[in-house]
């Protein structure tokens, strides 16, 4: 029997309450039990939104859109309608899975070459074509059951009527608002006026604390725009003008002609198998799901859970693994309209190849795979959340404005914060070094391009219903937390709250080291040593810096009851019934 369907069955309470992000640890998680639906995300508001569509009568995409729109809401740092991501669809009975692509592209006069070492990350340069709200409604129209309007309005009535904040938003708009006001300002200056705290009479600081309530009326004119009229509320009228007019403004590139240009795309998953388990993943521009089906490949060759989790052994293979695969991605991986991936790289037979290239003796370096490329940057600011209906339909969505609160750009009159997704790209063709300049072909800018993107939004499936929903933010990171997500629960037979509490490690080929989670102390120093006696260099996270943010759902294959955990290192809730 496989293990998943023998260990999702702990006796929690149904929902444990939200703990303030401050006051959490590795020991509070927001879980929840049910049997007719269930969401996990970032925000409590944004759960609340989903749920309330399930018990409606909507089913998990129908769920997923309400959480979309609500999160542009209440989660402003990456929730977005500005923005883009990748939504991951597992039909009833397991027929074709399929991935939502609404990833951003590159403006019709983008170039190669646009932009220089003095370009900055938060300018209207650096933006790219929105996809969200175009991705949200080829979602409805492919799986949606309940109208479109409906799926909206919550978020409309959370921008319009206000919500009280909780710890985790309060600093994450102390965080922007400081930084613009202390060491920018210019174009952000509407960010400052729609999320600025407004001084009461008699007080002297102004910063946002949990409790606090925030009202955003523009954005609630732009959701109630597109709840009225669908992807048209924002590609074309009012909306579409302001944003084109918020380009002139600040010598942007994207014009009404890229607005009505813009398609998401509905994609097959990329599709593999680890220990009779199928693994489905976000196929090109993302990186995630070839990535993760090559990783589990590899991995699939050594014997892991003879050992310990967190053994000098299955550290030194996991991490081997890793800087080979990230090797592979910044060589062959971007936009597959452009750019044609490798088909060996999700193959079996490659993945022996690689496996025996691993010497469980000493670690290689990173240099000798690929001397000649580099690594790209990319920001650790997206959010990812689950959902599962009553049927069986389930949903991984990861979404993201690329840093935190994208370009720092608010669309004076619509209040709505724009990405920053055109820093995904290889600014420098043909040059490539150490400092992390990187100028490999297959992502580099293109009209209509799309970024080649980390988001890996996953589904784990035995014999046609699914078993695991899960995903992160991250940047870079975003795979590896997935990747180990995926093993602590398959190949370790973790429950998901342990398998949630894990420490978790990160290895991006360049630069050549281990990142590595402190905080359970499961790494240890007797570890440590016996790596670098390998040949490893470990850098230590901060205890008050964590991996991912990674949202999931364990499903009993015997029992069909759903398990919900909300990540601890950021913040979220798990709602069912």
């Amino acid at each position: 029997m496989p293990p998943l369907r023998q260990i999702i069955l702990s006796t929690l309470l149904l929902t444990i309450s939200l703990v303030p992000a401050k006051a959490r640890d590795a020991e509070t998680l927001s879980e929840a039990r049910g049997k007719n639906g269930m969401v996990v995300s970032v925000s409590p508001p944004a759960s609340e939104a989903g749920l309330a569509i399930l018990k409606a009568g909507g089913n998990a995409v129908d769920a997923a859109i309400a959480v979309e729109f609500a999160l542009a809401v209440t989660w402003p740092e990456a929730g977005n309608i500005g923005g883009g991501g990748f939504m991951m669809v597992h039909p009833v009975g397991g027929r074709e899975v399929f991935c939502i692509d609404y990833r951003e592209t590159a403006p019709g006069s983008a170039t190669e070459t646009m932009f220089t070492p003095k370009d900055g990350r938060h300018t209207h340069k650096i933006v790219g074509v929105p996809g969200t709200v175009k991705g949200m409604a080829r979602a409805h129209a492919k799986f949606g059951k309940l109208e479109w309007k409906q799926l909206v309005v919550p978020a409309v009535k959370l921008a319009a009527d206000g919500f009280v904040i909780d710890d985790a938003l309060a600093s994450s708009l102390n965080s922007v608002l400081e930084s613009i006001i202390t060491k920018e300002g210019g174009h952000h200056q509407e960010l400052i006026r729609v999320y600025g705290k407004i001084p009461q009479k008699g007080a002297e600081k102004t910063k946002w604390k949990a409790g606090d309530r925030l009202v955003l009326p523009d954005l609630a004119k732009t959701l109630q725009r597109i709840a009225d009229r669908g992807a048209e509320g924002f590609y074309q009228g009012e909306t579409a003008e302001l944003l084109v007019a918020e380009m002139q403004r600040g010598d942007g590139l994207i014009t009404v002609e890229d607005l009505a240009n813009y398609k998401a795309k509905a994609r097959r998953a990329v599709h593999g198998k680890f220990r009779g388990y199928d693994v489905y993943g976000a196929p090109p521009p993302s990186s995630g799901g070839v990535c993760l089906v090559e990783m589990l490949n590899v991995l699939e060759r050594f014997d892991l859970r003879k050992y310990d989790r967190y053994s000098t052994r299955n550290i030194h293979i996991i991490a081997e693994t890793m800087k080979r695969v990230f090797c592979d991605r910044a060589q062959f991986l971007g936009d597959q309209d452009f750019v044609k991936t490798p088909k060996r790289l999700t193959r079996k037979n490659y993945a022996r190849k690689l496996a025996e290239d691993i010497d469980e003796r000493f670690a290689t370096p990173s240099e000798t795979l690929a001397p000649h490329v580099e690594v790209m940057s990319e920001s650790p600011s997206t959010t990812h959340f689950s959902v599962i209906d009553g049927d069986g339909l389930a949903v991984s969505n990861t979404t993201t404005l690329e840093a935190s609160w994208g370009a720092r750009i608010v669309v004076k009159g619509a209040g709505f914060v724009l990405n920053n997704e055109m820093g995904d790209f290889n600014w420098y063709p043909d040059h490539t070094d150490r400092s992390g300049k990187i100028g490999t072909k297959a992502n580099r800018i293109a009209p209509g391009k799309r970024m080649l993107s980390s988001q890996t939004p996953t589904i784990i499936a035995y014999k046609g219903h699914p078993a695991l929903v899960t995903g992160s933010p991250g940047g870079r990171t975003i795979i590896n937390t997935t990747l180990q997500m995926v093993l602590n629960v398959l190949e370790f037979e973790m429950d998901l709250p342990e398998a949630m509490r894990a420490a978790r490690i990160h290895h991006q080929w360049l630069p050549d080291k281990i990142t590595y989670e402190t905080f359970a102390d499961q790494i240890t120093p007797e570890t440590i040593a016996e790596l670098e006696a390998k040949g490893h260099v470990l850098s230590a996270r901060k205890k008050s810096s964590t991996q991912g943010d990674a949202h999931s759902i364990a499903i009993d294959l015997d029992t069909g009851e759903y398990h919900g955990v909300a990540d601890w290192r950021r913040n979220g809730k798990a709602l069912g019934y």
